[in-house]
Formats: C-alpha cells, sequence, structure tokens
C-alpha cells in the first residue's frame, strides 16, 4: 500500500481512538448514583496564585459506594476546596469536619436518570458525528491522492477499510453508551 494512504490511516484511526477517549471521559463525568473521584477531576482553584486542579492539592478517594472524600494536605485549604465544589454545582453538599470533606453521593431521582439518558445518548451521537467527520475527511485525502496517481483499485480499497473502521468504531461507541445507560437506570 502507498506510504500517504498508510499515514492517512493511521491519522483516521488516531483520531478516532481520540473521539472515543473524549466520548468515554464525558461519561466518566456523569454520576450514575455511585461515588468516584473522577466526578471532581474538573474542579480547580486559586493555590499559591496558581489555578491548580483539587488532585494536586488533596487525596480525593471514596471511603465507601456513595461517600467521596477529600483530604487537603494543607487544612487551611479546606474551605476553599468546600466553596469550590459548591461552586462548581454538581448538585453535591459537602461536610466539613475541619480535617476532611465528605460528600455524600445522593441517590437518583427515576427522573434524573432518564434525563442522563438522554445526556448519555447525546454524547454518543457527538462521538459518532466526529467520527464520521474523520471518515469524510480521510476519504477526501484519498480522492485528491487519486487525482494525483493513486490508482482506481487501491483508492476504492482504501475508502473501504476506512468504512470499516467507522463501522468498527460506531459500533464501540453503541457498546459504550449501551452500558452507561444500563448503569445509570439500574437502582
Amino acid at each position: 500500500m502507498n506510504e500517504e494512504v498508510e499515514l492517512y490511516m493511521e491519522d483516521a484511526k488516531e483520531r478516532m481512538d481520540k473521539a472515543l477517549l473524549h466520548l468515554e471521559e464525558e461519561l466518566g463525568k456523569l454520576r450514575a448514583g455511585k461515588a468516584s473521584p473522577s466526578m471532581l477531576k474538573d474542579i480547580k482553584l486559586d493555590y499559591y496564585g496558581q489555578i491548580t486542579p483539587l488532585t494536586q492539592m488533596a487525596n480525593v478517594g471514596t471511603a465507601d459506594a456513595r461517600t467521596i472524600v477529600i483530604q487537603p494536605w494543607e487544612k487551611k485549604m479546606i474551605g476553599e476546596i468546600e466553596k469550590a465544589i459548591l461552586k462548581a454545582n454538581l448538585g453535591f453538599n459537602p461536610v466539613n469536619n475541619g480535617e476532611i470533606i465528605r460528600i455524600v453521593v445522593p441517590e437518583l431521582t427515576e427522573e434524573r436518570r432518564q434525563h442522563l439518558s438522554k445526556m448519555v445518548k447525546t454524547e454518543g451521537e457527538n462521538a459518532k458525528v466526529a467520527i464520521r467527520n474523520i471518515r469524510r475527511d480521510t476519504i477526501t485525502e484519498i480522492k485528491k491522492l487519486e487525482k494525483d496517481g493513486l490508482s482506481e483499485d487501491l483508492s476504492k480499497n482504501v475508502q473501504d477499510d476506512v468504512q470499516k473502521l467507522t463501522d468498527d468504531y460506531t459500533s464501540k461507541i453503541n457498546k459504550i453508551i449501551e452500558a452507561k445507560q444500563k448503569e445509570i437506570m439500574s437502582i
């Protein structure tokens, strides 16, 4: 196979991997009634003049399936961390005992579960659109190569390979969405 064609195929696969990874990260932020330190990974606050992620100024872990425990390395930061969690508007009510912060993740209502399920579906559709855009871009580049002398048969075979890759990633997205929706809807 032509070297340029291989580069385009590798690039398409790499970009599709990134789209899949992004989907998994976005779905990881959606809480399904279980406590997870990743729920707080986007929280950042001022730490000695630097905007710093919460995970770099405190130990964040889970005490049980529904409780997140945050133990700051400096006790004076406890109030700031508590304010940042409230400001992030995640629907959590942090409890500060002066040493650590506990967050009890509330049970999800049926209405909230359905809303989260719709959000999962939307994120999945966004990922599928990204995959299809990558397919379109790659096929456009292959057609340009065909105009520059790439054989028609090879061009057609590569376009088929790109479509197979797209179908493969679309089915992976469907499985991820299905698993997350099942997790959200289970009580």
